[in-house]
């Protein structure tokens, strides 16, 4: 009878350790999810900048390519590695079509490219939370997965560790433009 006892006990903790990695990786999937949101409405809101900086600045052709492909780089990831990548490539080309809008006035003065600019950091500033929820999720699932007796669990149902969603800081920033003109 005794054995029976412990027989139960360790099962019952199988169990509820199991769930546990469970709700940890649904969770995680979930906050992938939301990041994956917050990237479209990025790349959909893209096109749109670019148009609108193609209407007065079309001869900087090379610019206005280099951001179109970005986004089509950063739309085909799949992977947070993957994506990582494609991010810094797409912020890098996004600053340098706001460097290129700083040489027209005109444009920097028009609304629809200032409301496209305050769109682009509103989803941006989502999307960094979005991460650091995503990362927060996968810290305290791969830390779980590791620890005795999850690690048991984990290695025998295959939970297998997360990749951090990492995007520097500096990379991720929106870029700034002072729409002032000093006066």
């Amino acid at each position: 009878m005794t054995w029976f006892v412990v027989l139960a006990v360790v099962v019952g903790a199988g169990v509820i350790i199991y769930n546990g990695l469970v709700r940890l990786r649904e969770q995680g999937d979930s906050a992938w999810a939301d990041i994956d949101v917050q990237l479209k409405r990025r790349y959909d809101l893209i096109p749109n900048l670019v148009e609108t900086v193609k209407g007065y600045a079309s001869h900087e052709r090379e610019t206005l390519q280099a951001v179109i492909d970005a986004r089509s780089r950063a739309m085909a990831a799949t992977t947070p590695g993957e994506i990582t990548d494609a991010e810094k490539g797409l912020t890098g080309a996004l600053k340098s079509l706001f460097a290129l809008a700083e040489s027209y006035p005109e444009l920097q003065a028009s609304g629809g490219f200032r409301d496209l600019q305050q769109s682009l950091g509103e989803v941006e500033s989502a999307l960094g939370n979005s991460r650091r929820y995503y990362n927060a999720v996968v810290r305290d699932y791969n830390t779980r997965i590791h620890q005795i007796p999850f690690n048991i669990i984990a290695n025998a149902f295959g939970f297998r560790e997360r990749d951090f969603f990492e995007v520097d800081e500096e990379e991720r920033a929106t870029p700034k433009v002072d729409f002032n003109d000093g006066s």
